[in-house]
């Protein structure tokens, strides 16, 4: 069995290789500290198994997904974050990932059982993120439910206290019709001002420095 790391924490690096080594100790592993680096070793070596650190130096780590599974369509991916916010949540099962480790809520010695169910077949969330998952479905009024892909993009920038002019040229609209859409994403959500839709924004998790950077067009 091989087994893949891209993690840029040395600390959680180390502690993840040791107890995976203890759970599967006849496995290879190999590790990366960024996304460039990690792609280049999943399509050297093929692993059967990626824990894949979301927050990378380089990039976004889901932005990664579609080119690993082009060099391994088989591999098994465990998602690291250690943001587990309804929009990472969100994100997460769009990718339609085999697994969610919250580095925040996740004991290691829970983490041969994720192993196990995801090498199984399965899928593996841990209790936080469970719990959002079930909030996400059973919220009629969740933004995932009532705002377009696109909407959620210019969500995360509007949270960010970015005026239409600034939107416009990042998403390349006219400044007119990102204010449309302002009006728009404030109704739907039930909002009256920006200041609520930034708050809105940080607490759902849309609102990260520099996220907006990583996302795809």
């Amino acid at each position: 069995m091989k087994v893949v790391i891209i993690e840029d924490h040395k600390l959680i690096g180390d502690m993840l290789m040791m107890s995976c080594r203890s759970i599967m100790p006849a496995a290879e592993f190999s590790r990366a500290e960024n996304g460039e680096q990690g792609l280049a070793i999943c399509r050297l070596v093929k692993p059967d198994l990626l824990f894949l650190d979301l927050g990378l130096p380089d990039c976004d780590g889901l932005n990664l997904l579609p080119e690993i599974f082009a060099a391994t369509p088989e591999v098994k991916v465990i998602a690291l974050t250690s943001f587990a916010d309804e929009f990472t949540v969100h994100r997460l099962l769009e990718a339609k990932l085999h697994g969610f480790v919250a580095k925040n809520d996740q004991p290691l010695d829970r983490l041969g059982e994720a192993i196990e169910t995801i090498m199984a077949g399965g899928q593996y969330f841990s209790p936080v993120v469970q719990k959002m998952k079930d909030s996400l479905r059973s919220d009629p009024g969740s933004f995932e439910k009532v705002l377009s892909e696109r909407e959620q993009k210019l969500l995360g920038l509007f949270g960010e206290g970015l005026t239409n002019e600034a939107v416009a040229t990042v998403v390349g609209l006219s400044a007119n019709t990102v204010k449309v859409h302002r009006r728009n994403i404030l109704g739907k959500l039930g909002l009256h001002s920006t200041p609520e839709l930034m708050h809105y924004a940080l607490e759902k998790g849309f609102t990260r420095v520099g996220r907006h950077q990583a996302w795809p067009a």
